[in-house]
């Protein structure tokens, strides 16, 4: 396989790791950037971006990386924030005045962002063509019920946080909350991120596929358990109401949403310099960034089934929960795409890595893929003897 691209000999290893990548093959195509110290070490891509293999995956391949996308939104609500635009502490309804029914005037943006608001999933069964209609969904969100008391636990909420994070954005700032993210984050860092992506731009766009055969840890089986056999649980309605939420990326309609939970399409680039931009504080201050990673709920959660450790809008390291940990620092804060996609950064060693992917891998939190090339980075700093 042809791994295009740059790396510091100091990162030979980190390089070999990539390529190591595709003696799978299933291994369709994926880029690799990190930066240590604001100085980029590694910036690799190799592998296939199309349906049929046809396609070489280039510098500017754009993939849809999912769950990676909500730190980006999460950035903006902290930005509003600090601007005094919002009070993260403030009902929601102050904002958003129709939200605060159904027993959710307590709630807050400090809730919602460290999802233990208790609005993982939609009460209400909504059909196919839901998922494009913004007004029919917070319509639905904001005259239900919490799932919990707001606060008392937590519960992922994969695609629910792009609605109630997007419709308070959308009221702050007074445009699509994809068009706000990047305003407020992608442009003046110059981040090649999309949240409702061009149609123009579709053609940059790596076709995504899953892998077959892979069970996945124990996790993944135990949510592929529940979607399985159990239709009204609360994990299959987060993941499934509206329908399509699972089987939507390579369709337009999706690419151009502006669903900042999991719409987002970037690169390996983006990722990395994203979360360079937090360590410089370009994009927040010390404050404000230690307030984002502070932990705001661990332990079991309720829709995924397993240990999540969660700040606001990104996923903390659990460095001693094996599909949990980002593989290098304790203070390490980021969050993985479904299907292996991830960004993150370590504070302690002022790294930011970026890993995007076009094959679907079947793992709940960390994706192994991203954790190898992680631990190839430790080992090259030498991490142990730090």
């Amino acid at each position: 396989m042809l791994i295009q691209g740059y790396f510091d000999l100091r990162f030979e290893r980190v390089r070999d790791s990539f390529a190591a990548l595709f003696e799978n093959p299933q291994e369709r195509g994926a880029a690799l950037c990190i930066q240590v110290s604001g100085e980029t070490v590694v910036d690799l891509w190799a592998g296939a971006m199309d349906r049929d293999r046809e396609a070489t995956w280039r510098e500017d391949t754009l993939v849809n990386v999912f769950s990676c996308t909500k730190p980006f939104a999460a950035v903006a609500l902290l930005q509003a924030a600090a601007d005094g635009r919002l009070d993260l502490d403030a009902p929601v309804s102050r904002v958003w005045p129709e939200f605060g029914q159904a027993g959710k005037e307590g709630i807050t943006a400090r809730h919602l962002l460290s999802h233990t608001a208790g609005m993982p999933a939609i009460h209400e069964s909504l059909p196919p063509e839901a998922l494009y209609d913004w007004h029919r969904v917070t319509v639905a969100l904001a005259g239900q019920s919490s799932w919990w008391t707001p606060g008392a636990e937590h519960g992922y909420s994969p695609i629910t946080y792009g609605w109630t994070i997007g419709e308070l954005l959308r009221r702050i700032d007074d445009m699509g909350p994809g068009k706000a993210v990047e305003a407020r984050v992608c442009r003046p860092l110059g981040l090649d991120f999309h949240i409702g992506l061009a149609e123009g731009q579709f053609e940059r766009v790596a076709h995504v596929g899953r892998a077959k055969g892979w069970t996945g840890d124990a996790a993944a089986q135990r949510m592929l358990n529940a979607m399985m056999r159990e239709p009204n649980s609360l994990s299959t309605r987060s993941f499934t109401n509206p329908p399509g939420v699972m089987t939507s990326t390579n369709k337009p309609e999706w690419r151009g949403l502006e669903q900042v939970a999991a719409s987002g399409h970037g690169n390996a680039r983006s990722l990395a310099g994203f979360y360079a931009g937090l360590l410089s504080g370009a994009l927040l201050d010390s404050e404000m960034l230690s307030e984002m990673t502070r932990e705001h709920a661990v332990g079991d959660d309720r829709t995924l089934l397993t240990s999540t450790r969660l700040g606001l809008g990104c996923m903390l390291d659990q460095p001693g929960v094996a599909n949990a940990t980002y593989g290098l620092g304790p203070r390490s804060f980021g969050h993985p795409g479904a299907g292996g996609s991830t960004g993150f950064a370590d504070p302690d060693l002022d790294i930011a890595f970026g890993f995007v992917t076009n094959t679907l891998g079947p793992y709940v939190l960390m994706d192994p893929r991203a954790q190898a090339l992680a631990r190839a980075l430790g080992d090259c700093l030498d991490v142990s003897a730090a």
